[in-house]
């Protein structure tokens, strides 16, 4: 039967005779097999006859077919369950959804609907059977990836306040490169949008013609207007989240420019700003949650006053009036630390690079910090409403003057030393007020730092440079595939309780150990070497488990020399975790290039809470964060 119907599929394309390679492509394409141009280019020289000139028959169309598609992993499990070898009946197909891929809740139904969805055999699915074929898509689609389906939709409690999810925050967003001479570009904010980023940062500078401008302030980074900025907001705010976005304004503009961003705030995105609280409430002890704030976009900046005083001057025009705000009110972040500078460095201040650490106000050097009175527009001020940016003073400071609605930004390298010395008092802090984290500024090259230290204590804006590839933006975009990547992500119990004894070093009573077992069987059409001429490379996969440093894990399989299309493992590793909740796990491929050296080939990373158990596909993902359409790994998962 599945030969009928092979031939029925393809007679058409060799009705003019034998076809090439640029045909056999579309005939894959039309049957829907992914393929790597590398990989077919080998599997075609291989076998074309090169009597005929560059052409294939039928015959050699179905063996370059079942060089791609029927691979001997796949067989062997159906054959395992099979009792002819070439058909698995509706009973046969239940027992293997239950055994081996460990859906206990699978009945009739399921089975049908997987016949129904997969099996391309007319005559087969009649029966309500499954061919090989048909066993072929099921394990080659999403419901046999190592990823949950049900974490691909929205599945969390979406109403605790705010301060108890992890939010998708983005720093310098504007930026596509480096922040020093790099060029800043709307599709930053469009790419963070599209990826789920629901915390984005806009650098404010005055501009000529009283027009707002974004850009690293004292920088050769290019310049674009802030108006830009905010209809880009406004167009892809929530196409891939319906949770809201929080503007962190890093505002440099004197008050006659606020007024012309709040003016801008308003006119663009009209509705969607939520410039008061919720129903008029000005009742502040708890943060509103993501679901009532849905489709709005939050500015984070300073405030003057208080909400109940713009809740009184709502409606009134207060254009023109502005408010002092004191030195420890009006820094900015990369004025607060010295050793932190987020951003731009303030290099107009001193004259000469030696002695820029001490002299940051102006000559002559001041005693104490000299008092910088800054003035923000009232327009502007009042459009913050949940989340105003305070100055971080201390844990204890925090805890008697702050208010639930006031949110800290902490440079990294002070972050660090609070995780190091402070760590519970930074979880009491972070299950009370919203804390944003941020690179330090002598990070000239955009790179970012490990997100995961900061999870541990709970801050909920771990903002990194999106437009840096590598291992820390890999966590980020695995961390947040979760809860539908919506771009929240509800913190474990322990990280919300404001009585937790929890932290990282200590985890105590909070451990809920889990004995993971992978066992790697093989790749298939893994991305060729760079060094290679044909479809080769030296692969090897490194297994990788982040989280509470007692956590932390990396085992390596052996190489398989010379094969990237079929490499074949079969190797166990065992992991012990003490904290899931908390836990990412990264698979990486790589090309043994020598004993010193290897090339990166692909990766994926997720929570070590939404791996599917049984017999799983691992998809990659290059180092620019695009899917590898055809590549992935084979494994069977299994954790208690």
């Amino acid at each position: 039967t599945s030969h009928t119907w092979f031939w029925n599929i393809i007679q058409n394309d060799f009705k003019t005779g034998n076809i090439d390679l640029d045909g056999c492509m579309r005939l894959l394409e039309k049957m829907q097999i992914a393929f790597d141009e590398d990989h077919l280019k080998h599997i075609f020289r291989r076998t074309v006859d090169k009597r005929a000139g560059d052409v294939i028959s039928m015959e050699d169309f179905r063996a370059i077919y079942r060089a791609l598609t029927h691979r001997s992993e796949y067989e062997e499990l159906f054959k395992a369950y099979s009792s002819d070898g070439l058909i698995l009946s509706d009973t046969q197909l239940l027992k293997f959804l239950v055994k081996e891929q460990f859906q206990t809740e699978a009945n009739e139904t399921t089975v049908l609907e997987t016949i129904m969805k997969y099996e391309p055999i007319d005559e087969v699915r009649k029966k309500r059977q499954m061919s090989f074929e048909g066993f072929l898509r099921y394990m080659r689609s999403d419901e046999c990836s190592i990823f949950k389906s049900q974490h691909r939709t929205v599945y969390q409690d979406m109403n605790q306040p705010l301060c108890d999810y992890f939010i998708s925050s983005s720093h310098n967003t504007y930026l596509i490169a480096d922040q020093l001479m790099g060029p800043s570009h709307l599709w930053g904010y469009t790419s963070a949008l599209l990826k789920g980023c629901r915390c984005l940062e806009i650098d404010c500078w005055d501009g000529s013609n009283n027009e707002p401008i974004v850009y690293h302030g004292h920088t050769l980074t290019s310049k674009i207007p802030f108006r830009s900025v905010i209809s880009v907001i406004d167009k892809y705010a929530f196409m891939s989240s319906a949770y809201p976005v929080v503007l962190s304004l890093e505002n440099h503009c004197s008050p006659k420019q606020q007024e012309v961003m709040a003016h801008y705030l308003k006119s663009i995105l009209g509705e969607k700003l939520l410039s008061s609280p919720i129903g008029g409430e000005v009742d502040m002890t708890r943060l509103p949650s993501p679901e009532a704030l849905k489709f709005k976009v939050l500015v984070k900046n300073k405030k003057a006053g208080t909400l109940e005083e713009s809740m009184l001057r709502m409606g009134q025009d207060s254009h023109g009036e502005t408010e002092e705000l004191s030195d420890s009110d009006f820094l900015s972040e990369e004025e607060e630390e010295d050793d932190d500078t987020d951003d731009t460095l303030p290099l107009q201040r001193s004259k000469s690079p030696v002695k820029r650490k001490g002299d940051r106000r102006s000559s002559p050097p001041p005693q104490k910090k000299s008092k910088v009175k800054g003035k923000i527009a009232l327009a502007l001020s009042d459009l913050v409403v949940y989340t105003k940016s305070q100055k971080f003073v201390s844990f204890e400071h925090s805890l008697i003057n702050q208010q639930c609605y006031e949110n800290n930004s902490i440079g990294e390298s002070k972050a660090r030393k609070l995780v190091r010395y402070s760590a519970k008092e930074f979880i009491s802090h972070t299950t009370r007020f919203i804390t944003r984290i941020y690179p330090k500024g002598t990070r000239m090259s955009s790179s970012n730092y490990n997100p995961q230290e900061f999870w541990n204590v709970g801050c909920q804006m771990v903002a990194l440079n999106f437009q840096t590839p590598g291992t820390q933006m890999e966590l980020q975009d695995g961390k947040f595939l979760d809860n539908g990547g919506c771009g929240y992500v509800l913190k474990p119990d322990f990280l919300r309780d404001r009585n937790t004894k929890f932290t990282p070093q200590n985890i105590g009573a909070y451990s809920k150990p889990m004995s993971l077992s992978i066992r790697l069987i093989s790749g298939h059409q893994l991305p060729p070497s760079s060094l290679s001429k044909t479809n080769k490379a030296d692969p090897k996969v490194q297994i990788e488990i982040f989280g509470v440093p007692e956590d932390h894990a990396r085992k390596k399989s052996s190489v398989v020399k010379s094969n990237a299309l079929s490499p074949k493992w079969n190797e166990t590793f065992s992991f012990n975790i003490q904290v899931p909740e908390l836990a990412m796990i990264r698979f990486c491929v790589e090309d043994e290039v020598s004993l010193v050296n290897n090339e990166f080939l692909g990766q994926y990373t997720l929570p070590v809470m939404s791996l599917s158990t049984g017999y799983r596909n691992i998809p990659l993902i290059s180092r620019e964060g695009i899917k590898l359409e055809s590549a992935s790994l084979f494994a069977h998962i299994w954790y208690y």
